[in-house]
């Protein structure tokens, strides 16, 4: 019988697998596409099982080009396409996979032969600023390209916005640009975004491209797109904090990240099992922030093979996901719901707190014995967040670490069960007051209220930076609230992880300020509670600005767009704090709670100049009883 490989329906998959991702992004189901999947199976023989090197091949040119955008991140799209196919041209081992060449031997030389080549040509290391790295030797030379590439979603330009005529245009003219120029894009924005997701998203982007052209084009297009843009956004940040995760803690931390993640999503399977996925995961995640997009998607692709071979050992909701071709297959079991919280005897748990062998086994193998710590308290607690599960772990070796120095060793760790407790109800309540406090205030002036607290903590930041990272802690805040009890403290601890993650990364050269290096650089499942508690930076001392400087009405603000002059508000309210750290609240509030209709009503006047005039006059007044003239 004649068999058919699975990319041959790459397009028909990703209508319905594409179509799937448009209703939810974090709740995969796929039950809209089941009829058509089969309908299509009982007409060939689709092999469950990928054959990696058939798509490493298919896919081959595309994952090469996510590669090279993701490095040389100023390349045009003709230049990047110029550069594939002579890497292409030049990796031998890369010609005939199907045949005998290793997939891992193509992906270790086209790296080696990316970096030389780069490196021979001196118009892209001067375009691309690589001197220092093409002077470094091998070993050191792949590091220094990955510490160039530029990943701050704030500063990144917007893709290009075409009228939707033109993209449908372009699209008729030219199916196979729309893909490869999306991807080109993506890539090159997100460089730490994991070339597989980049492939899923492209053909998702030409998929919504096609079903919309046609039809109402602008309302189609942004209500198709605008899931994938969101999409990308998130999985980016999630890599990239993967990445800084394993780069920047411990392996035994990036290994216990792994751990709880794998377990809480599949708590019945065996510990063995989970040990080996771990294992297996923690190895893609490096490969894949090495920047080696082919790796990358050969060893994802393998792991996924593995998974879906060990369904019934693993969890029983991945059948949907592992019907699916590469890379949506990836995606789907990625996104895939949580696995339903087992029944489990508290026997196997008890024994970490109550067995006299406790210290005996925790001295001779320590990782081991916490791993497993880590799985049986996972398993039995899949509604805690990530974080949460740390804190718990770390304070069961310190307890250990304490106890079995101890005569009486288990009489002192017997009493882990109550600790356990207090560090999760601790970790509710923060959550519990942080929601108290958004709803009792409402989103903006929560906002507000955040402004001031981290101008406090961090006043080195500039303000509009300090309103950039204030608004995504707020709108996690809206996200996470409304949530029921269990659900609302994972959301926001997973949340902060990664808010918090992007703010430590920003600045790890140079720390924001003692208070915020430290939080950054220590425990890693202990950032937030740091950040919670950090206080007013004392040793900050405010620029000596006339009022002037820190409060300026002026007709420019009869321009800008609502947002925008929200923006000003806030920026203004932290340069205030600034200058006065210690004010309370509710005066430095009093001077901005005007603000917006302020300008409205100058902007309205006969002589908006005039009314600014008077205005400012009056807010630098207020601002003088208010913040201390002679600070000031």
């Amino acid at each position: 019988m004649k068999t058919t490989n699975p990319i041959s329906f790459l397009m028909f998959f990703s209508y319905i697998i594409c179509a799937t991702f448009q209703k939810s992004l974090l709740h995969t189901v796929l039950e809209a596409g089941k009829s058509k999947i089969k309908m299509q199976a009982d007409s060939v023989s689709v092999m469950p099982h990928i054959n990696n090197q058939d798509y490493l091949e298919e896919n081959l040119r595309d994952i090469t080009s996510i590669m090279v955008s993701q490095f040389l991140q100023k390349a045009t799209y003709e230049e990047v396409q110029t550069i594939v196919k002579e890497l292409l041209d030049l990796a031998e081992k890369c010609k005939n996979l199907k045949s005998h060449e290793s997939p891992s031997e193509c992906a270790h030389q086209l790296m080696a032969v990316f970096l030389d080549h780069t490196c021979n040509n001196q118009e892209m290391i001067d375009k691309h600023v690589l001197t220092d790295c093409c002077n470094a030797n091998d070993t050191e030379k792949l590091n220094c390209f990955l510490s160039y590439k530029k990943d701050d979603a704030d500063d990144i330009d917007m893709f290009p916005v075409l009228k939707p005529e033109q993209i449908c245009e372009e699209g008729k003219e030219n199916q196979g640009s729309v893909k490869e120029r999306y991807s080109y894009e993506t890539s090159r924005r997100y460089p730490f975004l994991y070339g597989p997701t980049i492939l899923a998203m492209s053909a998702c982007y030409e998929m919504a491209i096609r079903s919309c052209c046609g039809e109402d084009q602008t309302e189609c297009l942004q209500r198709k797109i605008e899931p994938i843009r969101k999409y990308i956004k998130e999985m980016s940040l999630r890599h990239h904090h993967l990445c800084d995760i394993g780069s920047k803690f411990s392996h035994t931390i990036a290994t216990a990240v792994e751990m709880v993640l794998l377990t809480k999503k599949q708590p019945t399977a065996d510990f063995s099992e989970i040990v080996k996925l771990t294992r297996d995961v923690r190895n893609l995640h490096e490969t894949c922030c090495e920047g080696n997009t082919v790796a990358c998607a050969f060893h994802r692709s393998q792991l996924m093979n593995h998974t879906c071979s060990k369904q019934a050992a693993l969890t029983g909701k991945l059948t949907p996901c592992c019907e699916q071709p590469a890379p949506f297959r990836g995606e789907c079991i990625l996104i895939s719901d949580i696995d339903d919280k087992p029944t489990l005897p508290t026997l196997p748990l008890r024994r970490f707190t109550e067995d006299q062998f406790v210290c005996e086994q925790f001295t001779e193998k320590q990782d081991a014995f916490l791993q497993e710590f880590l799985y049986e308290y996972s398993r039995r607690n899949t509604e805690l967040a990530v974080p949460v599960i740390l804190r718990v772990n770390t304070i069961y070796k310190n307890l250990l670490e304490k106890c079995c120095k101890l005569e009486n060793s288990l009489e002192c760790y017997s009493h882990g069960k109550e600790l356990f407790q207090k560090v999760v109800h601790e970790s509710w309540d923060r959550v519990k007051n942080h929601c108290n406090l958004h709803e009792k205030l409402g989103e903006s002036n929560f906002h507000d209220r955040l402004i001031i607290h981290y101008t406090k903590k961090a006043p080195q930041l500039s303000a509009s930076e300090l309103v950039v990272f204030t608004r995504k802690v707020a709108a996690a805040a809206s996200k996470c609230c409304p949530l029921r009890d269990e659900q609302q403290c994972a959301c926001v601890e997973d949340s902060a992880k990664l808010i918090l993650g992007a703010l430590c990364r920003k600045h790890e050269a140079e720390p924001v300020n003692a208070g915020v290096g430290h939080c950054c650089s220590e425990e890693y499942a202990f950032r937030k509670p740091c950040f919670d508690d950090l206080l007013v930076d004392s040793t900050y001392v405010s620029p000596s600005l006339p009022c002037d400087q820190v409060i300026n009405l002026t007709e420019n603000l009869c321009n800008v767009q609502e947002e925008d002059l929200q923006t000003e508000k806030k920026k203004l309210l932290s340069n205030l704090v600034k200058q006065k750290p210690y004010t309370p609240e509710t005066q430095v509030q009093s001077i901005v709670v005007d603000f917006v209709p302020l300008v409205e009503k100058c902007c309205l006047a006969e002589k908006s100049e005039t009314c600014f005039q008077e205005e400012d006059r009056s807010a630098l007044e207020l601002a003088g009883h208010g913040l201390d003239p002679e600070k000031l």
